[in-house]
């Protein structure tokens, strides 16, 4: 089986790595192509009036100036042209993207992307925030027992090991039951260490009852003002079966997510209205 990485916090992002030993587990034909720089909430944003590059950075791998949607288009069209993947993995996300987050993000981009092109395709999230952040957390090891990352700092005190632990059997389960074409798979680990995982749930998208984004207006040294974008990691208080509820009760939340935006609850009504 040969495997296609990629993902939004860059190919030297801590998550990348955790990536890249999941993959080592279930195929020993592995490649990266991956942004060369953050390009995290990119959504499905495509470089279409700028030019973009593709660096080879070692054997089978290579980042690319661009977003997660140009970099699986890249290695489709150009990098693995004359022998394409048979799976496209996108992640593992510092972050969950769970809710309203799958709008926005680049991970799961990179999943829609390979899936559009005909590639069975899964995004990997890493919940982060929703528990009191540990003082120490365990060190994500290989399948051969060394440390993944030697600068303990880099891991950002994330729960890596909890992805790491359980995302090769998941895979290797989601691949045996298959799903429909036109469809990823969106898995979600908690914010927990690997052994505190209550289980794997099967999950729709949630909604939250709270808007996350805001502005933070500054002053600007030489006059005006200028703004930070913010974030808001509060919980909400979401409905069973949800990927909201999942997260918080430390299970792994599996979601079948597709293109499709239609409201079909409001068609009828909308066609009556402008008949």
């Amino acid at each position: 089986m040969k495997i296609l990485l990629t993902n939004d916090d860059g190919l030297r992002a801590p998550g990348m790595t955790v990536l890249r030993e999941i993959a080592a587990q279930l195929s020993d034909d592995v490649w990266v192509v991956a942004p060369d720089t953050e390009q995290s909430a990119a959504s499905r944003g495509v470089s279409l009036h700028n030019p973009v590059r593709v660096i080879k950075a070692e054997d089978k791998v290579y980042s690319v100036t661009g977003t997660p949607t140009d970099s699986v288009i890249l290695a489709m069209r150009d990098v693995m042209a004359d022998a394409p993947p048979d799976l496209v993995l996108s992640g593992v996300n510092r972050g969950q993207n769970i809710a309203e987050d799958v709008t926005f993000s680049g991970t799961i981009a990179g999943a829609l992307q390979g899936m559009q092109m005909g590639v069975p395709s899964i995004a990997l999230s890493l919940a982060k925030g929703l528990h009191p952040k540990p003082e120490t957390v365990a060190a994500p090891k290989s399948a051969s027992g060394e440390k993944l990352f030697e600068n303990p700092l880099r891991a950002g005190r994330l729960q890596w090991e909890t992805a790491l632990q359980h995302g090769p059997g998941l895979i290797k389960k989601l691949l045996a039951s298959g799903w429909p074409k036109d469809v990823i798979m969106n898995v979600n680990f908690p914010d927990c260490a690997p052994d505190a995982v209550k289980g794997v749930q099967v999950t729709r998208q949630g909604h939250r009852d709270f808007q996350m984004t805001g502005a933070d207006r500054r002053p600007h040294p030489r006059g005006g003002d200028y703004f930070w974008l913010t974030y808001s990691a509060q919980k909400s208080d979401p409905p069973a079966g949800t990927d909201l509820r999942a997260i918080y009760d430390d299970f792994i939340s599996v979601s079948p997510l597709h293109v499709d935006l239609t409201h079909e609850a409001a068609l009828a009504d909308l066609e009556r209205a402008l008949s």
